[in-house]
């Protein structure tokens, strides 16, 4: 089949209009700013718009690009693991948002300050710091490699030019109104991810002769199948339902960069709705970008095309070299928004968390403050700078995959100290909660290492995030007392 490859010239044109058309956001959001709209943005946003930007944000680029390729990998089983993902989604409505309304937070792990004690809180934010700078990272890293091929590459212009290109772009928009910004930012990207994945499904199916009968022609693929009861796989129903439900408080309930988005709405019940619609919304996207990989595999098989071996460049070998225009510039708006959506907020979170966790800013911070705020903001840039170029170097798995595995050990000890905070009244041993925030992840790896000699073939896959959080809990109540908590 001959390849249809999107001109350079035309590819620079749309991200630079992209670009502009979010710097007009930024400028429109930052007219009357203050300080407490970086933060809160002045706690104003409407809860339907939060939501919608969220699906933008928690898709990024991994969703956008890898689970549909994963699909030749590991079929639909990725579903399971989003099923849980909306159980838990609802457990953050209804479980924390309401704890984080009524201490009105600023950022969430002020409440382990009030818990535990300024160990705790201090752990706790390093381990959000940790896991947000990785995840961060390996999101951009995705969406600067298609950014890379089809524009950097044409110009001979080096990989860690362009994620630095990327990196600024995003810094120039958000070091003003931060928050405020990116909620309706996020929207746009939102916008731009959903039409590429829908106009590309239909294409696909028209070129395939699909359309009278898409839904059955998807579901009769291998690819498409959900279930997996096999409970020494990696892929066993329970493992990935269980997992999601947990990966879900952790990396969004648990996530500053998540919940700074919900805080910003006008009422707890508000931020609770947006939480519920956004769960719905987000488990039928998913469905379309698993639906798109099962017809992108089936498109290579029809046309005879000698797919890439790894799965995180199908989608955008596909798009960019043999689906025309029309679709290559969708693909490209798409991922551009995956770009952007995925670093904007980590950076806006990783600033607010180490702004008011490790520097102790005020709610209403003076000029050095501010100063000193934007000094952060682009230091949390050069760090995600430097990881996106190391993970070049390293990486060697499917994406999605790896974003997930890394989680697993970084936000275990997150969940396990809310968990027990929440739980129970037992006063710990504060000054002893970074050793056991350390033992916990370095144990999960030994099991995880050997489970199969330890349990008659099992393998750990997302759960082992669980087993870590159990550790840190079994290490708090080692270290705690039935005295009641300070009033």
């Amino acid at each position: 089949m001959e390849l249809q490859q999107i001109s350079p010239s035309l590819t620079i044109g749309v991200v630079v209009c992209y670009f502009l058309f979010l710097l007009g956001i930024s400028y429109w959001t930052s007219r009357s700013s203050d300080e407490a709209t970086f933060f809160t943005g002045n706690r104003k946003s409407p809860w339907y718009l939060v939501a919608f930007g969220m699906i933008g944000a928690s898709l990024s680029g991994v969703t956008f690009i890898s689970v549909p390729g994963e699909v030749g990998n590991s079929s639909w089983h990725y579903l399971q693991f989003v099923m849980g993902n909306v159980v838990g989604y609802w457990l953050i409505a209804l479980v924390l948002i309401p704890i984080f309304y009524r201490l009105e937070l600023v950022s969430i792990y002020e409440f382990l300050k009030e818990r535990f004690g300024v160990s705790s809180y201090k752990t706790g934010s390093f381990y959000f710091l940790l896991s947000q700078t990785i995840g961060a990272s390996f999101r951009l890293f995705l969406a600067a490699s298609v950014l890379q091929i089809a524009i950097s590459d044409h110009f001979g212009i080096p990989f860690w030019m362009t994620v630095l290109m990327t990196l600024l772009l995003i810094w120039l928009y958000t070091y003003k109104s931060g928050i405020k910004t990116i909620v309706w930012t996020d929207t746009l990207q939102t916008f731009f991810l959903l039409s590429a994945v829908v106009l590309t499904i239909v294409f696909l199916a028209s070129k395939l002769e699909l359309s009278d009968h898409l839904w059955q022609s998807i579901s009769s693929r291998e690819e498409s199948t959900i279930f997996n009861w096999d409970w020494r796989s990696k892929n066993f129903f329970w493992k990935k339902f269980i997992a999601g439900v947990f990966i879900a408080i952790a990396m969004n309930g648990l996530d500053q960069n998540v919940m700074q988005k919900n805080l910003t709405c006008r009422s707890m019940k508000d931020a609770q709705r947006n939480i519920i619609w956004f769960s719905l919304a987000f488990f039928v996207a998913t469905i379309l970008f698993l639906s798109l990989g099962v017809l992108l595999y089936q498109y290579g098989d029809a046309f005879q095309i000698q797919l890439p071996t790894k799965t995180d460049e199908i989608y955008p070998f596909l798009a960019m070299n043999y689906f025309g225009e029309s679709i290559a510039i969708l693909f490209l708006l798409g991922i551009t928004a995956a770009a952007f959506s995925s670093a904007d907020s980590a950076l806006t979170a990783l600033t607010t968390s180490f702004c008011v966790d490790f520097l102790n800013h005020s709610y209403k911070p003076s000029k050095h403050e501010v100063q000193v705020r934007r000094m952060v903001h682009v230091g949390f840039s050069a760090l995600v700078f430097a990881v996106i170029v190391i993970f070049r170097i390293l990486q060697d798995d499917s994406v999605v995959t790896t974003v997930f595995k890394v989680a697993g050990y970084t936000y275990g000890p997150l969940l396990g100290l809310f968990a027990f905070g929440l739980s129970n009244k037992r006063v710990i041993k504060d000054k002893w909660v970074p050793l056991i925030c350390i033992l916990s992840p370095l144990l999960s790896w030994v099991l995880n290492t050997y489970s199969q000699e330890l349990f008659w073939g099992y393998q750990f896959g997302f759960e082992i995030l669980l087993v870590n959080a159990v550790f840190t809990m079994i290490g708090l109540w080692i270290v705690s007392s039935r005295k009641e908590l300070r009033s």
